[in-house]
């Protein structure tokens, strides 16, 4: 690929807060960009030169965005493949849609880490009610059922304890699912890294991830690991990167099992929340990551400038009215990021904050007594 300058117009397929962040990185490095996305203000098109208002799965409006574009990227891996295709024979797109046909259904993913011989959780498909008995049968308890497409931030997944919670999951077998293992882990970590078309690669410091009713609650890096286990997580993260062929930033999300072993639980071929720490806290972010990897430009540095704990602000702070700001505005070592978006709803993320400096455990409980006191007075 050539490499793709400053004064260029980048494409992103997708309009939500990650399309909005990438396409503020392009637009301070000197790109224009316009975006395909339905919402007629999403959160993308506040910040774009142009917005082709259209599905994301719409052909037509997908070559329209590649006419008007030198390069274009994704916010979201389940853009259909053959458009990404059919983009790609117009103009440079990354991923590409070899890449996403893997990761875009879970069990294809698990299928292809299967071969490539990647250590995961055990798994089997559950397409209906009898396969869901079966795999149960096989895998044990506890497992979880999962969406093989669109599940995210804990929707389209059913924890399953025995065989009595059997009935109550098959409402999620109106579309073919995977029954997953449950693993015993002691923390979950991501791997943020960025790969371009030559091979190379540059890793983020490994970040810690804590969930909360499936969705990303606090990242904080650098994770609580020893350098041995981190860079066994970098060279497993790697290592999925070159087997998919992948060009630009990654995620990958590993558990770390009782034990010690390292179990990859999911991969995003793209920019992802758990790097939104990499805003504040590193010498470059993921979102200009991920273009200089897919435009030939030299990969950046890296390296982590101070201690950081990232948390998410979910809609229910918006519940009795407009949070409290003061306790997270008045802490000079805070970094506000808001979304743009308009309509606040329960789980659904309206922003972040980033927490610099001290210890990540100093600054982990910090960002918890934040969130608390960010409850409007009503609720506390």
């Amino acid at each position: 690929m050539k490499t793709i300058l400053p004064g260029a117009t980048l494409g992103i397929l997708g309009g939500g807060q990650l399309g909005r962040l990438l396409a503020q990185d392009a637009r301070r490095m000197g790109y224009k960009t316009g975006v395909l996305d339905p919402a007629p203000n999403g959160p993308a098109a506040q910040v774009c030169d142009f917005h082709i208002q259209a599905p994301v799965d719409d052909l037509t409006a997908a070559l329209k965005l590649a006419e008007r574009c030198d390069a274009l990227t994704l916010e979201w891996e389940l853009i259909p493949a053959p458009l990404l295709e059919a983009v790609a024979k117009k103009k440079p797109v990354f991923p590409s849609a070899a890449v996403l046909s893997v990761i875009q259904d879970r069990l294809t993913q698990k299928k292809f880490l299967a071969k490539e011989g990647f250590a995961q959780a055990r798994f089997a498909s559950a397409a209906n009610a009898k396969e869901l008995a079966a795999a149960a049968a096989d895998i044990g308890y506890p497992a979880i059922l999962k969406r093989r497409r669109a599940g995210y931030d804990g929707k389209g997944q059913s924890r399953l304890e025995s065989e009595q919670g059997l009935p109550a999951a098959l409402d999620l077998l109106s579309a073919p699912c995977v029954l997953e293992e449950k693993i015993d882990f002691e923390r979950e970590i991501s791997v943020v890294l960025a790969r371009n078309e030559k091979g190379d690669v540059a890793f983020f410091p490994v970040a810690l991830n804590e969930h909360e009713g499936g969705i990303l609650r606090l990242s904080s890096a650098p994770a609580p690991i020893s350098e041995t286990r981190a860079r066994e997580a970098r060279d497993l993260a790697a290592a999925a990167a070159r087997a998919l062929g992948h060009v630009g930033v990654m995620a990958v999300e590993i558990f770390v099992a009782k034990g010690g072993a390292l179990l990859i639980n999911e991969i995003a071929p793209r920019v992802h929340n758990s790097g939104h720490y990499t805003l504040g806290a590193c010498a470059v972010s993921q979102f200009e990551q991920h273009w200089r990897a897919g435009l030939g430009l030299p990969l950046a540095e890296t390296a982590l400038l101070s201690p950081v704990v990232m948390a998410n602000l979910l809609g229910g702070l918006w519940a009795n009215g407009a949070p409290n700001w003061g306790p997270l505005l008045q802490n000079p070592e805070a970094r506000l990021f808001l979304y743009g978006k308009d309509a606040p709803k329960p789980g659904r993320k309206m922003g972040h904050f980033l927490l610099l400096g001290g210890d990540v455990e100093s600054l982990r409980a910090e960002a918890d007594q934040i969130l608390r006191e960010m409850e409007a007075p009503s609720r506390r």
